[in-house]
């Protein structure tokens, strides 16, 4: 079993910057992908990005290419999420997540993955 803590959540102005923080117990943390979606009010849970277990496969969505940067340091079991030039759309409840699986290439369906944190909130205002 694998828990996931999200952190570094919060308010910020559009065009700030924000860096998530996902903390994983267990000790075959290195081996899982890892990805990070978000659920706005109202809408469904989303792909945002994932990284595979080797930090060399990353993947995101189209609307955060170029702005969000997914990283991993498997010797502090953490994965963070960091979110430049945030939007107001941006705003949503973070949540990373483990897949067991061990992918060469970390999927972007919600539904493969295994375990999943608490969620973290993030706002963007105007």
């Amino acid at each position: 079993q694998v828990q996931l803590v999200e952190s570094g959540g919060g308010l910020v102005q559009a065009g700030g910057s924000l860096r998530l923080s996902c903390a994983a117990s267990g000790r075959t943390f290195s081996s899982y992908a890892m990805g990070w979606f978000r659920q706005a009010p109202g809408k469904e849970r989303e792909f945002v990005t994932a990284i595979n277990w080797s930090g060399l496969s990353r993947r995101y969505s189209d609307s955060v290419n170029g702005r969000f940067t997914i990283s991993r340091d498997n010797a502090k079991n953490t994965v963070y999420l960091q979110m430049n030039s945030l939007k107001p759309e941006d705003t949503a409840v973070y949540y990373c997540a483990a897949d067991r699986d061990v992918p060469a290439i970390a999927s972007i369906s919600l539904t493969q993955y295994d375990y999943w944190g608490q969620g973290t909130q993030v706002t963007v205002s105007s």
